[in-house]
């Protein structure tokens, strides 16, 4: 958060810059000055743009670094390089927006192409705008593969998902603990001492209850029930990463005829369609380029406006 709000200071700086600039080559006709203040007020815009989108994605996971999984659908040749074809587009985006990747399984196809890659791309907010791309994708084209020259449908997954950090941090706050001392007791009600050394501790936030009574210190006691709690904490937390990940898993769709978010058209005409929002571009050879941020920003603003 505090990020974002440095990123609304600076706007306002740049904003107030360019109103000066533009103000000093009216009042002097500069033409030098103008052509600045022009470039500054082009630059705030794309900023502009970028921060508005960045404020809409505020899911828990969007910060996070992205994983992605492509797949070839059935059709063999055809649709193995389709999914090289995706790879490199994506991999062209990671550049443009200057994030790094790293390929964590590649299984290439037969002939050509690929059957299937997971990679990793690395940066702020990679999840968050990547988990757009989610979904079947169409290509049509002539076939390069067919002598005959025939046109064909060829078709791809795409499945990205949040990078979890490998290592769960239990962080417990003192004010979310519910700490009660008692006497400890043996079998058949025998006071194994007659002080309070006997430790419960209860962890507000969860209902989760532990307590320990097996030395004479208290403070013995006390450090037992806490690291019986964390371990507790972590099983939940992994659980829940795990059911996370799990549900992600299941929302798969099936490659198949219906099911696709975007068409990408090379013969007879060439256009890209996104079919969630009805974007149609023009320019295939740029989108499959890494130019994918209309759809992205479109899919995202058409989420979060309604």
């Amino acid at each position: 958060m505090s990020g974002k709000i440095d990123s609304i200071c600076g706007l306002e700086k740049d904003l107030e810059e360019s109103e000066l600039l533009l103000d000093m080559a009216i009042e002097e006709s500069d033409t030098d000055t103008l052509t600045e203040a022009t470039s500054l007020v082009e630059t705030l815009a794309q900023k502009t743009e970028k921060l508005s989108l960045d404020l809409m994605l505020n899911e828990e996971q969007d910060p996070n670094n992205a994983i992605i999984s492509i797949n070839a659908g059935a059709g063999g040749t055809e649709a193995q390089d389709w999914a090289e074809m995706l790879f490199r587009m994506y991999i062209r985006w990671v550049e443009r927006k200057g994030f790094k990747s790293t390929i964590i399984d590649y299984q290439p196809g037969d002939e050509a192409g690929i059957k299937s890659v997971t990679f990793t791309a690395n940066g702020q907010y990679a999840y968050g705008y990547l988990k757009t791309e989610t979904g079947v994708h169409r290509l049509v084209r002539i076939s390069p593969f067919n002598a005959s020259g025939k046109r064909h449908t060829s078709f791809a997954s795409v499945f990205v998902y949040p990078e979890l950090e490998n290592e769960i941090v239990i962080d417990i706050d003192e004010k979310d603990l519910r700490i009660d001392v008692f006497r400890a007791s043996g079998a058949g009600g025998q006071h194994v001492n007659k002080t309070s050394s006997a430790v419960r501790i209860t962890h507000l936030p969860t209902g989760i209850v532990v307590q320990c009574q097996q030395e004479k210190s208290q403070h013995r006691n006390k450090d037992l029930a806490m690291k019986v709690l964390k371990s507790r904490l972590y099983q939940q937390e992994k659980q829940r990463q795990d059911e996370k990940l799990q549900q992600m898993h299941d929302n798969k769709e099936d490659i198949a005829w219906g099911s696709q978010i975007r068409s990408y058209v090379l013969h007879p005409y060439q256009m890209v369609k996104d079919h969630r929002i009805g974007l149609d571009v023009g320019n295939v050879s740029n989108v499959l380029d890494g130019d994918i941020d209309p759809f992205i920003q479109g899919v995202l603003l058409e989420k979060y406006s309604t």
